[in-house]
């Protein structure tokens, strides 16, 4: 059974009733939490292994608590909220959350993301070991990538977007953050160019680069990174 503990943020009593159970009997143990104040007491007190916020809060917005958890506090965040405009789930993961899943959602969809976010606690900024994805190779200590063991040639700024997303596999990379990581601040409206390299890569990593399985995109939001097998 897994033992990890997740702190639920959510002033709806029909989504705690319908989460607690459906989260234990997942083999997590659940604690709650149904205003922001709560949730970063909470977080302080109860040593959560991973936190599920809704936006939408009585005493401040989700994103706030985001950012003030950000600034002592690694711990994996998925968003739970009915906010379904692009703008919010962008503003979410740009301050530091992990995923984002929208209101009404499947709990086996909810479970998969707590499992990947879980995954990464600990890790959100080490280069990773050899990756192999799809039969791509990644190497980042010989900077060398390969598919079925035949060397990939990669420009350094396709490399660098590609081991940017491979340090956050199976996460959500917004448009900013790549633009601003691998171009630098002046790039972070072009979206455009994001878009041409993206598709420069996946001619050069995916088997087929009409249907992408390494580089997945989220409309409107970014780019999630397949996890490695």
């Amino acid at each position: 059974m897994n033992q990890s503990r997740i702190l639920v943020v959510d002033d709806e009593p029909q989504i705690q009733r319908f989460l607690k159970p459906s989260l234990t009997a997942a083999g997590y143990e659940v604690v709650e939490a149904a205003t922001g104040a709560k949730a970063l007491e909470a977080v302080a007190t109860q040593a959560p292994d991973l936190v599920i916020l809704d936006l939408g809060l009585p005493d401040m917005d989700g994103k706030d608590v985001i950012a003030s958890l950000r600034g002592w506090s690694d711990i994996p965040i998925v968003i739970l909220s009915a906010r379904d405009r692009e703008s919010e789930k962008i503003a979410a993961l740009d301050l530091g959350a992990d995923d984002y899943v929208e209101k009404p959602f499947g709990i086996g969809e909810l479970t998969a993301r707590i499992r990947t976010a879980l995954r990464h606690r600990g890790r959100r900024d080490a280069i990773p070991t050899v990756m192999e994805i799809d039969g791509l190779t990644i190497d980042p200590v010989k900077r060398r990538v390969s598919r079925d063991a035949e060397t990939v040639h990669l420009t350094p700024k396709e490399y660098d977007l590609l081991l940017l997303l491979a340090r956050h596999a199976g996460r959500v990379v917004t448009h900013r953050t790549l633009l601003t990581s691998v171009w630098g601040p002046a790039h972070i409206d072009d979206l455009h160019y994001l878009r041409v390299f993206i598709g420069q890569l996946r001619q050069k990593i995916e088997r087929d680069p009409t249907q992408p399985r390494i580089v997945r995109t989220e409309p409107g939001v970014g780019y999630r990174m397949a996890e490695q097998e």
